[in-house]
């Protein structure tokens, strides 16, 4: 069975990128480009991860990170800003993230941060 890894990014390029990098890992992956299309997804398929952005017009990060709470009190979540917003990021934490990364981020150690998480079956 593949690990499931949602991305929540309003920013195209860094769903793209790591939508590509997490399949050539072998994990099922899913995107989001807002709140509600984060929700729809973890409701649907439940995701073992999600990366997510914090800020994402109309619905923030820490709102969507709440809701998905409500949905799955377990879900694994790793934060993603391109602002040294420490007060967020502590938020986040408070919330039950994993970690975080800053943009613009290293993509080996968002893939190794994935893998830690999740880890691929055949690597088992």
């Amino acid at each position: 069975m593949k690990g499931k890894i949602l991305i929540v990014d309003d920013q195209f390029g860094i769903r793209i990128l790591l939508n590509e990098v997490l399949q050539k890992e072998g994990y099922d992956t899913y995107q989001a480009a807002n709140g509600i299309q984060a929700l729809e997804i973890v409701s649907e398929h439940s995701p073992d991860l999600v990366l997510l952005d914090m800020k994402i017009p109309g619905m923030d990060g820490i709102e969507i990170l709440k809701r998905m709470r409500v949905i799955d009190q377990d879900i694994q979540v790793i934060i993603m800003t391109a602002y040294g917003e420490l007060d967020m990021i502590q938020e986040a934490r408070d919330l039950g993230a994993l970690t975080h990364f800053a943009k613009p981020f290293d993509i080996d150690d968002i893939r190794a941060a994935v893998r830690k998480y999740v880890p691929i079956p055949n690597s088992l």
